[in-house]
């Protein structure tokens, strides 16, 4: 049997898996946990529409308020909803915690 080629039978491996996996290879997995971060901060803060910038840096999510009344009602907060986020990033199964270590990606939370 020259030229023929052997299939080998594996365990199934579940997309999920191969999703993370391709997004891990590719470098992508710090873009795509931000992204879900941000994701979250709409969720659980309820703020989404107020919401003028998002960015993420070392733990801290800096978050920029078009409504200083909103900022205001947010601002007491901070700690509830630091909690409420990295429990919507845990539930997310794209979020690479080996990135960024799991005891919650968010540290911090600024408002402006």
């Amino acid at each position: 049997m020259t030229g023929s080629v052997r299939i080998h039978r594996r365990e199934a491996v579940p997309m999920e898996d191969i999703v993370r996996r391709y997004i891990r290879s590719m470098g992508l997995s710090a873009p795509v946990n931000t992204r879900i971060i941000f994701e979250a901060w709409d969720k659980a803060s309820g703020a989404g529409e107020f919401t003028l910038k998002k960015f993420f840096r070392a733990g801290t999510l800096y978050i920029t308020l078009s409504s200083s009344m909103v900022r205001s009602q947010l601002l007491p907060l901070g700690d509830l909803l630091v909690e409420k986020i990295n429990a919507f990033v845990r539930d997310e199964t794209l979020f690479d915690d080996k990135v960024s270590g799991f005891e919650g990606p968010v540290k911090k939370l600024v408002l402006k």
